[in-house]
């Protein structure tokens, strides 16, 4: 076995809460564009529960949300608000069966953020396309989130004081949400797919680029002291680690299956 050396991670924002909730016994039900299978359920709930016991040792308090049957996409949490430092927005998702998704989470959200705002009809945001790196935020324009909820979020999240600009990931056949193809870890460094590499927005940071066979890895989180990042991409764990970072891998297997990465599993805040 190789040993690492791991160097002390660089000061950043610390979260200490999170949200989540366990998959129903009929997550395989979801959408995906994915062709990998079905998913295997006993798979599912073993890694929710590593995924989850990983926020608790990052240093997380978690809010667990029982199973809704009604939605088969909801333990992708992520897509049902943004909860920044300064307020939180809820979304209205762009798959009209996840559309319930948003009042189900809505009670758990109150509790931590009493006074959210909200994207209206006709505007659609999924939060798996809203990429936040310090105070700006990368809004992508996708088959989930249309220019419409881009603007009503945009207009909110300068009500907070941030800036924010889109990007346009929908010619893109690889990718579901922007999240999937860029990952913000502090410390003024991206990680992002090759193909989304040339952005110009992207110009000013340190990249960590991801090649297009470990693609999938691009959607990881930074977590305090820990980089979360998918198990099977040795890649860019090296590259992690070589840049100071301090990644810990979890098997996303079978939600991959569901077009489902790191970051739609947990509201973080």
């Amino acid at each position: 076995m190789r040993v690492y050396e791991i160097m002390p991670m660089r000061a950043c924002r610390l979260f200490t809460k999170a949200i989540v909730r366990i998959p129903g016994s009929n997550f395989d039900a979801g959408l995906t564009t994915a062709d990998f299978g079905a998913p295997r359920l006993d798979l599912v709930f073993e890694q929710h529960r590593l995924y989850c016991q990983a926020l608790v040792d990052c240093g997380l308090k978690l809010t667990t949300l029982e199973p809704d049957l009604r939605f088969p996409d909801s333990t992708f949490v992520e897509d049902t608000a943004i909860l920044t430092e300064r307020g939180a927005v809820l979304t209205r998702p762009g798959a009209a069966s996840r559309a319930g998704e948003v009042g189900a989470s809505r009670d758990a959200i109150l509790e931590f953020f009493p006074t959210p705002l909200i994207i209206r009809a006709p505007g659609t945001v999924d939060g798996g396309d809203i990429c936040e790196a310090e105070d700006h935020f990368f809004i992508g324009l996708s088959h989930r989130t249309n220019e419409e909820g881009a603007r009503q979020l945009a207009d909110h999240l300068a009500s907070f004081g941030y800036t924010s600009s889109t990007i346009d990931v929908r010619p893109m056949t690889t990718i579901l949400h922007l999240k999937s193809g860029i990952s913000y870890i502090g410390e003024n460094t991206m990680v992002v797919m090759d193909e989304m590499a040339h952005d110009e927005q992207f110009h000013g940071f340190d990249l960590i680029r991801v090649s297009a066979e470990e693609s999938y890895a691009a959607n990881c989180v930074r977590v305090n002291d820990r980089v979360l990042v998918a198990m099977g991409f040795p890649q860019l764990s090296a590259d992690l680690r070589a840049r100071g970072f301090n990644p810990l891998a979890l098997d996303m297997s079978e939600f991959q299956k569901m077009d489902g990465g790191l970051s739609c599993l947990s509201l973080r805040f």
